[in-house]
């Protein structure tokens, strides 16, 4: 946070909801007075355009009736407002207007007030172009090297830059490779326009260019609009700044070079006349604009850099100089001159807070009230001392913070998966090609210790697995009465599942006396699916393109304690080597070393290994466990597969684009 804040000049707020961005404020002497005192012109999206000379009496004071010379509500939204020598024939100051789909020039004139109600002012249209494309914003200058006058150039939406000579159409050109519209700006002492393009490049178009490119026929203005053939458009030059770019400024300040100033989104880019880095200041905040604003030193350019921490900060190149506190965020920064005051700095939030400021010295320091004296009165104290160490004492007695209360629950789930798969499969529109797909049945049990309505049981299976049910509906359970449904789970999908367990969620209603039809609740239980239901004991294979290496920290376990439902039990077997055969995938072999205390996992596809190596993970944790040890450990110590891993993403995302451009 600043030490100092931007001390208040002069500030007020733009009508109600109104919104604004950055081309909707600047400052200039639009009316022509030649008093070289500039008047603040502010446009919003709601179409209204005010002009204002901010006169307070004195330093801090608010918004006085005389300060707002001019407010006039136009039909269409405000863009941006710019003033230069927009009308041929003279060199006075207009206002020009950017609409989406009309570009407007006013004359702004003041009248002499003969009462106490001060000077009037008023707007005149000039003259107005009518776009055909909806703009975005514009830039004037002396396009050409023309003297005494000023053009604009318009850049619309779609890519295209609109010529206006005054009041008549030039002609127009669309961008290369556009997407979407960037700030832009003219550059007077190399006669181009420099923008960022969609491809976060800052480039450069010189006018001769941009002027040859267009169709040599003549064609009526709305046509020339319409059309952006004509030759091959190509940059004078391209800098890759890689970031998006806020706002574009070109400075030729005394005892300085020319230089062009882009604010991106997190640097701050100095550029030469030929697009090389003069220098680069990487920014450590958000910033929302900017603007060069004089050199007070040779050799170097002084600008201002509003950010969204409501802060505004003075770079001398890349040097931080100053760094000051805003009442709101700025989307707009200017430099006026008001009364005897040079250099008043003018901000602009986006809801239409208007602020004139300078920097200062004086820090805004805190100071305590006083506060009011009273008499003590120590028998209160006292009492509630007492009270306080009461209930300190009863605190520490206490073990928990919250008291535990052994309750049961209202209402118990349960799930008990048959240890056996069903003697006739109930699978069915099953998509695995095997013969018999298998299934396996799970019954569901709830009990209840209080009268219960509107119970739901839904049930819920990882994704290729199926259910023959997967919700039922009881209107109400009676007290220490048990509800059983049984469902059969089956292999749907031609894919195996990423996982084997399931769960199953109640919701009820408990009638409470000030609530008759029943406080809603839930109740959950998860089961875990047997490996058999998605794969065969098969005899192994030693053909395999992918391979796991397990280690464990326990001497090797025979597979037939680990995998009973996949091999027989025999006397004195010995089994180091077990095949599965996946019911939608391809073979899988684990194979346990004899003398190490490793264990391998093998098989044709890579994904088809993970369903095999999660279920044996699990098995050796609850074998151990059972035998009570605490510290086993599984680990594998080879190199990360990734590349397997990102080949299966861009087969499925490959897929899945197939599928869509043939739909």
């Amino acid at each position: 946070m600043s030490l100092f804040k931007a001390r208040d000049w002069w500030s007020t707020t733009l009508g109600e909801n109104e919104e604004y961005d950055q081309g909707c404020l600047s400052v200039a002497d639009v009316d022509n007075s030649g008093s070289g005192q500039d008047k603040i012109i502010v446009g919003s999206y709601s179409g209204f355009l005010r002009i204002i000379s901010p006169h307070p009496a004195k330093a801090g004071d608010g918004v006085q009736a005389e300060d707002l010379l001019l407010e006039v509500q136009l039909r269409d939204p405000v863009l941006q407002v710019e003033v230069g020598k927009f009308v041929s024939g003279t060199e006075l100051l207009h206002l020009a207007v950017l609409h989406p789909k009309k570009l407007c020039v006013y004359s702004v004139s003041g009248t002499l007030g003969n009462v106490e109600h001060g000077n009037q002012y008023q707007i005149k249209l000039m003259y107005e172009h009518n776009l055909q494309r909806t703009a975005c914003n514009m830039t004037h200058g002396p396009f050409g090297g023309v003297k005494g006058r000023d053009l604009i150039c318009i850049q619309s939406m779609d890519g295209m830059l609109m010529f206006f000579e005054q009041e008549s159409y030039a002609f127009g050109r669309y961008l290369p490779g556009f997407l979407l519209p960037g700030p832009l700006r003219y550059s007077p002492k190399t006669d181009s326009f420099v923008t960022v393009s969609s491809c976060r490049q800052v480039e450069s178009y010189k006018y001769q260019v941009l002027a040859v490119a267009t169709d040599a026929d003549t064609k009526k203005e709305i046509e020339q609009q319409k059309i952006g053939s004509g030759k091959k458009l190509l940059a004078d030059w391209i800098l890759n700044i890689g970031e998006q770019a806020l706002d574009i400024s070109i400075v030729s300040f005394n005892h300085t070079a020319f230089s062009i100033f882009v604010l991106g989104e997190r640097n701050f880019f100095c550029l030469k006349e030929n697009g090389q880095i003069r220098f680069m200041k990487k920014l450590e905040y958000s910033p929302s604009c900017f603007l060069p604003y004089c050199s007070v030193s040779e050799g170097t350019i002084n600008s201002l850099v509003g950010n969204h921490n409501n802060m505004l900060l003075v770079y001398q190149d890349m040097t931080l100089r100053w760094a000051a506190q805003l009442p709101h965020i700025p989307v707009a920064v200017k430099v006026a001159n008001f009364q005897d005051m040079k250099g008043i700095i003018v901000t602009l939030s986006d809801c239409g807070h208007l602020q004139c400021s300078y920097f200062g010295t004086d820090p805004s320091l805190f100071q305590a009230p006083k506060v009011e004296s009273r008499d003590i009165n120590y028998e209160e104290l006292d009492t509630e001392m007492k009270e306080l160490q009461r209930i300190i004492k009863e605190a520490t007695k206490t073990q928990d913070i919250l008291p535990k209360i052994e309750k049961e629950d209202d209402l118990t789930l349960s799930a008990n998966v048959s240890p056996v798969l069903d003697a006739v499969s109930q699978a069915v529109d099953s998509a695995v090609e095997s013969e018999a797909v298998p299934s396996v049945t799970v019954k569901f049990s709830i009990r209840t210790r209080l009268h219960v309505q509107k119970t739901v049981l839904a049930i819920s299976v990882p994704p290729f697995l199926a259910l023959t049910q997967d919700q039922f509906i009881f209107h109400s359970i009676e007290p220490g009465v048990a509800k059983s449904v049984s469902v059969s789970v089956f292999l749907k999908g031609n894919c195996p599942p990423s996982d084997l367990e399931g769960s199953a969620v109640v919701s009820y209603n408990t009638p409470t006396e000030l609530n008759p039809e029943g406080v809603p609740r839930v109740a959950q239980c998860k089961f875990r699916l047997p490996l058999r239901l998605v794969c065969l004991p098969v005899p192994p294979s030693k053909a395999a393109n992918h391979k796991l290496t397990i280690d464990t920290n326990k001497p090797p376990v025979n597979l037939v304690n680990l995998f009973p439902d996949f091999i027989e039990r025999g006397d004195d077997d010995q089994v180091s080597v077990l095949g599965f055969q996946l019911l939608a995938g391809q073979k899988v072999t684990l194979l346990a070393s004899k003398t190490s205390q490793r264990y391998r996992i093998q098989s044709e596809k890579f994904e088809d290994l993970w369903l095999v190596t999660k279920e044996f993970i699990m098995r050796f944790e609850e074998y151990f466990l059972k035998q009570g040890v605490k510290d086993f450990t599984c680990s594998f110590s080879g190199p990360i597969p990734l590349q397997e891993f990102f080949e299966l993403i861009d087969q499925h995302f490959e897929g899945y684009y197939y599928l869509v451009i043939h739909i």
